[in-house]
């Protein structure tokens, strides 16, 4: 029992010193977003502002610039999209090869997990030569296709896992019911896979809302930019970076990402879990 106690202790100690360290950058951007422009260059540097010198004016200089609000709505339209829709063909996806036995099944899952090795700087000219034949170059919309193409593969893995862990049983429950495939899908497979469509839908939302290379490829009219660009126009800008303005805009793209992950952490430890393994 010590021996348990002890190791228990030494787990705690390791998980805190972890959340420490992955808290300390939050932390600092935060608490410099809140100092004049001036301070972030006083040596020796400190870690948070006095009192006294606290102050909203980066925060302020942020919100009164209208392209805010459109930067910020650029990119919750483009990441709720590209949940919404990489939700329903991941969870088509998944269910069809989880839960289907068809010729060529398993070639059409490998190739489909081979995609996740491929690094995606790699895709950027194929993307721009498509893009342009698509005639989506400068448009909003045109992001959110290649988003959901980027995600599909990991989430139809995490998805895919999830139904083949739910008992055929209920499936034939359903049909002695009279019940189609479709209804099969919507009653019991969509709401018992609940857990890893939540976990995916975080994952796919991070990975909209931070994209940068993409993003600043195809876009660059100012109002139709996303929040990670218009954070990138803040360097260099008036002959040096102003700081003040990039941490203060960092750490209101937080918001969002703090929702989310709320919203769906109960079911994010058993999604990241119990996804992409057969039990």
């Amino acid at each position: 029992m010590k021996k348990n106690t002890a190791i228990q202790i030494v787990l705690y100690i390791i998980l805190i010193v972890f959340a420490v360290l992955f808290t300390i950058p939050m932390i600092y951007l935060i608490s410099t977003s809140l100092k004049p422009n001036g301070a972030l260059y006083e040596y020796p540097p400190k870690f948070f502002p006095t009192l006294k010198s606290i102050t909203l004016e980066n925060y302020v200089y942020i919100i009164n610039q209208g392209k805010f609000y459109v930067n910020f709505l650029n990119s919750v339209l483009v990441s709720t999209l590209t949940v919404a829709i990489a939700a329903i063909v991941s969870s088509a996806l998944g269910f069809c090869i989880g839960r289907f036995r068809f010729f060529g099944r398993n070639i059409l899952f490998s190739f489909i997990i081979l995609t996740m090795i491929v690094p995606g700087m790699t895709l950027i000219v194929p993307q721009y030569e498509l893009a342009v034949k698509l005639n989506v170059i400068n448009k909003l919309p045109g992001l959110i296709p290649f988003y959901v193409a980027w995600v599909i593969p990991y989430s139809t893995f995490m998805i895919k896992g999830f139904v083949e862990n739910i008992p055929r049983e209920f499936d034939e429950a359903v049909h002695m019911d009279g019940g189609s495939i479709l209804t099969v899908f919507i009653k019991i497979i969509l709401p018992l896979a609940k857990p890893g469509i939540a976990s995916i839908s975080i994952f796919n939302f991070l990975t909209a809302w931070e994209e940068f290379p993409w993003a600043n490829t195809v876009i660059n009219d100012n109002m139709k930019r996303t929040l990670p660009i218009a954070i990138s126009g803040f360097f260099g800008q008036h002959q040096f970076t102003q700081w003040g303005y990039v941490f203060a805009l960092s750490s209101l793209s937080l918001i969002p990402i703090l929702i989310v992950f709320i919203s769906f952490q109960k079911y994010f430890v058993t999604g990241i879990t119990t996804g992409g393994v057969k039990g």
